[in-house]
């Protein structure tokens, strides 16, 4: 069952995420942001967004499961934490990029 709720997170946080990216485009025009400003209250907004995201769906399989106490506290914090990994890497570049990177120069 978790190796099926992780990928499923993963997936509705990604067609969130166009959603998430337009309402916070918005809201920075809405603040008048440019350059610098605007990148980082976007950046922010996103990631606030997400985890909130990550946190109602980690709320509902704790629901689901029945589960209470500490035993929900932990459910929640190692699944919010098993939902944002996969986003906190697509940021970052791949291990293998630079051998790729060196096999397309030969």
């Amino acid at each position: 069952m978790k190796k099926l709720f992780v990928p499923m997170a993963l997936v509705l946080s990604c067609i969130a995420f166009g959603a998430q990216a337009a309402d916070c485009d918005a809201k920075a025009a809405e603040k008048k942001l440019a350059g610098a400003a605007k990148t980082s209250f976007v950046k922010k907004c996103e990631k606030d967004s997400a985890a909130a995201s990550a946190g109602a769906m980690c709320e509902k399989s704790a629901a689901d499961k029945k589960l209470a106490g500490a035993a929900k506290t932990s459910h929640i914090k190692k699944c919010t934490a098993d939902a944002a990994k996969p986003m906190a890497d697509a940021g970052k570049p791949m291990a293998d990029a630079k051998p790729m990177a060196e096999a397309k120069k030969k």
